[in-house]
């Protein structure tokens, strides 16, 4: 039974009578089984060893690299009431289209001739300026003619005070020796009292004079305070009819802006891909946003692809990235890119340095140069899963990670990045020389 002589009885006796030989036979389909799994083990084992590219798995959706480019919404400025739609939703606008016709629910603003009405209150305004602002100037002539005024007259009562202050002293000096020719019995009683009566009358006109000096003083700074006054007061008027007249200004400016914002106009060319508010008559607030424009221009797409925060440190720009868009087949092998079909090359443009979502971060990814283009069709908001590929490992390493769950390794950064870092220290080599 253990097969060891070489002497064979299969001739002599018929195995398939007896059940004992049967039971002890091979069966064929065991022999071809062990055949698959020793060679399926032999490649499992031999693929162990394949180089595997490693990988960082994210989702997201196509955009747009510009902001310009991307969904805009068109909001009023200005509360309203929908009055008519110059648009529906699908139909191609440029840049400055009407897109709704708004009316005023205000009723600040219901009359229609306001900005006439304004109009008349600024010219008003105006008109009252400018008399006040003629009547301070006459202010001004009327105190410099008081100034010249009572200059004058002061100097005229200057030379009346001295003419009276020489004849008084002169009146003095003859007093005074007549007083002593009097005292000694020289002149009669009747000639010295002369003498002094005229010297009390040049001491009285002499008073009298500096007396009016300062009537003319007192009287021109009475008049010239007053008109100082009234000048104050009117440049008072000036400055409030001034301040008045701006917010006039200001609020027919805001106005007249205001009667621009009854039209809401397209800020850019491109399609009309929802409106946001329905029936004429419907009312909508400041800010309301009334409809989604999606601009044209597809020259700058790009894809935004959410991956973990523990991956980030693993992510730099220039990092190459495999793209399956929605609505494309594609058979995908994340660890051999070469084999894979139906996804197109894309190259990290752009990483947050915050958080789009908790715990996950946001890349901007822009078209590949050297691969194929992004087909003509997307559109924006469309979905979209892509591998960010970082560098080789074996097969077995990658699966142990997996078990494992740790990150991908990073053994190098980008070519990319590496020849940036050679020219700026070639850079700075050469300025220190």
């Amino acid at each position: 039974m253990l097969n060891i002589s070489t002497n064979k009885i299969d001739k002599i006796i018929e195995q398939e009578k007896l059940y004992s030989l049967r039971a002890i036979k091979t069966p064929k389909a065991g022999k071809i089984l062990a055949r698959w799994m020793i060679t399926i083990g032999i490649i499992f084992f031999m693929v162990m060893f394949v180089p595997w590219q490693q990988n960082v798995r994210g989702t997201g959706q196509v955009t747009a690299f510009d902001p310009m480019n991307r969904p805009q919404t068109v909001e009023t400025a200005i509360a309203g009431r929908i009055q008519q739609w110059h648009v529906v939703e699908g139909e191609y606008v440029e840049k400055g289209d009407t897109i709704v016709t708004l009316s005023e629910i205000k009723e600040k603003y219901f009359d229609p001739e306001l900005l006439l009405r304004l109009k008349e209150q600024i010219d008003a305004k105006q008109s009252g300026l400018e008399a006040k602002e003629q009547k301070a100037q006459a202010l001004t002539r009327q105190i410099k003619a008081l100034h010249d005024a009572m200059y004058n007259k002061t100097e005229q009562a200057k030379a009346k005070l001295e003419a009276e202050r020489v004849k008084y002293q002169n009146y003095e000096n003859q007093f005074q020796r007549n007083k002593l020719l009097f005292e000694a019995g020289n002149i009669p009683l009747t000639k010295f009292q002369d003498i002094e009566y005229k010297y009390q009358g040049a001491q009285a006109e002499y008073t009298n004079a500096k007396i009016e000096l300062d009537q003319i003083e007192a009287e021109y700074l009475d008049k010239i305070s007053k008109a100082e006054s009234d000048r104050s007061n009117t440049q008072a008027e000036i400055f409030e009819t001034a301040g008045d007249l701006a917010k006039l200004k200001n609020e027919y400016t805001n106005m007249k802006i205001r009667n621009e914002q009854y039209q809401i106009i397209a800020p850019q060319d491109g399609i009309v891909v929802r409106i946001m508010k329905a029936g004429i008559g419907e009312t909508i607030k400041e800010n309301d946003a009334v409809a989604t424009i999606m601009p044209m221009s597809q020259s700058d797409l790009a894809v935004e692809i959410y991956i973990k925060a523990m991956d980030v440190p693993l992510i730099t720009k220039g990092r190459k990235v495999r793209i399956e868009f929605d609505g494309w087949p594609a058979i995908q092998f994340s660890g051999w890119p070469s084999v894979s079909v139906g996804t197109f090359g894309g190259e990290v443009k752009v990483i947050d340095y915050v958080n789009a979502r908790p715990g996950e971060f946001r890349l901007l990814v822009v078209p590949d140069t050297y691969d194929d283009p992004w087909p003509r069709q997307l559109r924006v908001g469309s979905g979209i899963k892509g591998w960010v590929m970082l560098d080789d490992v074996p097969v077995w390493y990658e699966i142990w990670r997996q078990l494992n769950g740790f990150p991908p390794s990073l053994y190098e950064a980008p070519l990319d990045e590496v020849m940036q870092k050679k020219s700026a220290s070639d850079k700075k080599d050469s300025s220190d020389k």
